[in-house]
C-alpha cells in the first residue's frame, strides 16, 4: 500500500518586478521528501508517466535552485532568470532522473542545473560569446576566483592555472584577455566624449585598417611567402642563384653578365636557364594555390609577375654562346 504523500501542486507565482523574496519564501515552504517518498514518485513517474508525480519532485527541489543560483549573482545577471534557466535543469534532471540506480535526486539534478545556468551566463554575459570550447567554460567559471587581485597574471601563475585545470598556458592568456576586455559600440552615441574612437570612425577613415581585410593580408602574405619557398625549393642550386640574384634582391639587381662571368657560362645560356626557372616556378606556385580553397592574392600576383619576367627574359637579344657555354 502507497503512502499518501501532500506537497502543494501550485504556489503563489510572483507577477510584479520586486517579487523575487516572496517566490523564494514560497519554494522555502515546500516540505522536503524522504528518501522513500522520492523514491516513490520516481518509480511512478518512469513507470506510468504520472506527470502529478513529476510536479512534486521539482517543486520539492526547487530551493535547491534558488541556492545554486545564488553563487552566480557576482557575473551581473538577474537573479530571478538564474532561477528561471536552473528551473528548466530541474525538469529535464527530474525526466532523467532513475531512483534504482541508489542516487538521490538532489545529487542528480544539481549537474543539471548548473549546467543550463552556464549556458544561460555565456550567452548573456557579453554581447559576444566569451567561451565556446570545454577548456575556455572551464576557465570562464574558474579564473576569476583563482586570481589572487586585479593585476594581470604572472607567467608562474598562468602555468599554476594552466596545470590545476588542465587546459594550455596560452588559452589562460587568451581567456584573461577576454574578461579583461568589454563590449564596444560600433558607433558611439552623439553625447560620447570618445565618439571619436569609435570603430566606425577609424574604419571608415582607413579602410585598409578593417579588420577582415588586415587579416586577409596577414593571410596572403603567409601562403605567398610559403609559396614562394616552394618554389625556391625546387629549382637546382644554380638555377635558384641566377633567380635570386636577377629578381630577389630590392637594389643593384645582377645582370646577365654579371652571372656569365660568375658561372663562367655567356648571358645566352644564362637567360635560358633564367627562363626555365622562371617557369618551373610558376608550375609550382599554381599548383600549391590549386590546392587551396581559393588562390591568395599574392600567390597570383607572383604568377603573374613570373609570367611577365620570363617573357621579357625571352625578348631580350640573343647572344651567340661562347665555347664555354657550349662545354657547360
Amino acid at each position: 500500500m502507497q503512502t499518501a504523500i501532500s506537497l502543494p501542486m501550485t504556489f503563489p507565482a510572483p507577477i510584479s518586478a520586486g517579487s523575487i523574496d516572496a517566490y523564494i519564501q514560497a519554494v522555502n515552504r515546500i516540505p522536503l521528501l524522504s528518501s522513500e517518498d522520492e523514491r516513490a514518485l520516481a518509480t511512478r513517474l518512469r513507470q506510468s508517466n504520472d506527470l502529478e508525480a513529476a510536479g512534486k519532485l521539482v517543486l520539492s527541489h526547487l530551493r535547491l535552485v534558488v541556492s545554486v543560483a545564488r553563487g552566480y549573482l557576482g557575473y551581473g545577471l538577474p537573479h530571478a532568470d538564474l532561477i528561471q534557466e536552473g528551473n528548466i535543469g530541474l525538469m529535464k534532471a527530474v525526466k532523467r532522473f532513475d531512483a534504482e540506480r541508489g542516487v538521490r535526486l538532489v545529487s542528480f539534478a544539481i549537474h543539471w542545473i548548473k549546467a543550463e545556468m552556464h549556458e544561460y551566463i555565456l550567452r548573456n554575459w557579453r554581447l559576444v560569446k566569451v567561451a565556446t570550447t570545454k577548456a575556455q567554460r572551464k576557465l570562464f567559471f574558474n579564473l576569476r576566483s583563482m586570481k589572487r587581485g586585479l593585476a594581470p597574471l604572472t607567467a608562474d601563475e598562468i602555468k599554476h592555472v594552466a596545470a590545476t585545470l588542465k587546459v594550455k598556458p596560452e588559452e589562460v592568456v587568451e581567456m584573461e584577455t577576454r574578461l579583461a576586455g568589454r563590449d564596444v559600440a560600433f558607433e558611439a552615441d552623439d553625447n560620447d566624449d570618445e565618439a571619436t574612437y569609435a570603430p566606425a570612425q577609424y574604419l571608415a577613415a582607413d579602410p585598409e585598417s578593417e579588420p577582415s581585410r588586415v587579416l586577409e593580408a596577414e593571410e596572403d602574405g603567409n601562403i605567398g611567402a610559403a609559396g614562394l619557398r616552394s618554389a625556391l625549393a625546387a629549382l637546382d642550386p644554380r638555377s635558384r642563384r641566377i633567380v635570386e640574384a636577377r629578381w630577389l634582391k630590392e637594389k643593384d639587381g645582377a645582370t646577365l653578365h654579371d652571372l656569365a662571368a660568375e658561372f663562367k657560362v655567356s648571358a645566352e645560356r644564362i637567360r635560358q636557364l633564367e627562363v626555365k626557372a622562371m617557369e618551373k616556378m610558376r608550375k609550382v606556385l599554381q599548383s600549391t594555390g590549386n590546392t587551396a580553397r581559393r588562390p591568395s592574392g599574392v600567390s597570383r600576383l607572383m604568377i603573374f609577375r613570373l609570367q611577365t619576367q620570363a617573357t621579357r627574359s625571352g625578348s631580350f637579344s640573343r647572344e651567340r654562346d661562347s665555347p664555354k657555354s657550349a662545354s657547360n
